[in-house]
């Protein structure tokens, strides 16, 4: 099986370990404690699962600068975005040497994870800005990214950090969500070493579905991991119970027995676009994928970034040999007329415009909120009464 992404075993931050993780319980008692932010919050949830494995926690000024920048830590760690603990007020906690971090997004905000602190550092504004422009390639404040990531704060808490649970996650989303461990674990019980992955916010349609298939086929895999983003998304997007319910009606009905894992992860979404593309290869090498699928405008939002951007950042910004993992590329996709199924439009050069029909999740979402039928180019018909029942429920 592919290596972790930086060392030779996961180190997991989760306190796996009965009384470690009773006696951290016990000392958060006394401890200071700070409420953290969503993406704080994520953050911890990724760390404590592997995803974000070979980082023991929050980076300090120093790296989260120099990674924005360069795409490596001040030591030379190969890592695409920062992963800080932002806040807009740290008065609660100065002088403090441990800290108890508790959860904004459950009731009473329990206990998420015990930090050593090692700094607290300021950034300047121009600091946050400098670092947005170069994760986002914009400082549009209608970007959502930008937005939520321009109003953290600008206090980071740097140091190591213990997790005691994994939110509201694994309560929420038993069946799906899964550590970078537990799916390792899966992959190698099912003798799996080649695997595809597939990363997705959204219901998949029909592209998404032959995609899957394609690059399977192209790379020979023994099976595909479908790995749904479980955390926050923007308005509009379809959230992740009915998106879980339509993908595992495709894969019970359209996939082989046994060659698929429809898994999820705690995360809220950056809307990066290529350098999210990155931190998503970064983190599927860690949970055992051989292969990730990099489709066009990949965890784009709007109009900020080009089709394939989130593609050629691997051409343009990620050094030769800092990642284990390869990318299958995904030019547009089409439902061929003539040929009755989905196709890539760059292996039809026999195909004119007339005889494609456009597929895209924009206009599935747009087509359910106004009530139509999707047709059954764009969505298996089993899928679409899925996604149908729950667009009239919100009506």
């Amino acid at each position: 099986m592919i290596k972790p992404h930086g060392s030779d075993a996961l180190d997991p931050r989760f306190v796996y370990d009965t009384e470690r993780h009773h006696a951290l319980t016990k000392e958060a008692e006394s401890l200071p404690s700070l409420l953290v932010n969503s993406a704080a919050a994520a953050n911890a949830v990724m760390l404590g699962a592997g995803y974000f494995n070979p980082l023991k926690g929050y980076m300090n000024k120093a790296d989260a600068l120099s990674v924005a920048a360069k795409l490596h830590t001040s030591a030379g760690l190969f890592w695409p975005v920062p992963v800080l603990n932002l806040t807009t007020d740290a008065a609660a906690i100065r002088g403090a040497t441990r800290i108890a971090l508790r959860d904004p997004n459950v009731e009473g905000n329990p206990v998420l994870a015990i930090q050593t602190v090692e700094a607290i550092e300021e950034f300047s504004e121009a600091e946050i800005n400098q670092m947005a422009e170069k994760i986002f390639r914009t400082l549009d404040p209608k970007h959502p990214g930008v937005a939520t990531f321009t109003s953290l704060g600008r206090v980071a808490i740097s140091g190591p950090i213990e997790v005691l649970n994994f939110s509201y996650f694994q309560q929420d989303f038993p069946d799906t969500f899964r550590t970078a461990v537990e799916i390792r674990n899966e992959m190698a019980e099912r003798g799996w070493n080649t695997v595809v992955a597939f990363q997705t916010r959204n219901p998949m349609h029909r592209a998404h579905e032959e995609l899957c298939k394609m690059a399977r086929d192209a790379v020979n895999a023994d099976g595909v991991l479908i790995h749904m983003l479980l955390g926050k998304l923007k308005a509009g997007d379809i959230p992740a119970h009915v998106r879980d319910a339509a993908i595992r009606k495709m894969v019970e009905l359209y996939f082989p027995a046994n060659t698929v894992m429809i898994t999820g992860y705690g995360f809220d979404m950056l809307y990066a676009g290529p350098r999210e593309a990155v931190l998503h290869a970064v983190f599927r090498q860690n949970c055992g994928c051989t292969h990730l699928i990099v489709g066009r405008d990949h965890a784009g939002v709007g109009s900020y970034y080009g089709a394939f951007d989130a593609q050629t950042v691997f051409d343009e910004e990620v050094p030769a040999g800092a990642l284990g993992i390869q990318i299958f590329r995904a030019d547009n996709t089409a439902y061929s007329k003539k040929l009755e199924r989905v196709v890539m439009m760059r292996d039809a050069p026999d195909h004119s415009d007339e005889d494609f029909v456009q597929l895209s999740g924009t206009k599935v979402r747009e087509m359910l909120a106004a009530g139509k039928d999707l047709p059954v180019e764009f969505a298996r018909p089993e899928v679409a009464r899925i996604l149908m029942a729950y667009y009239q429920s919100e009506a």
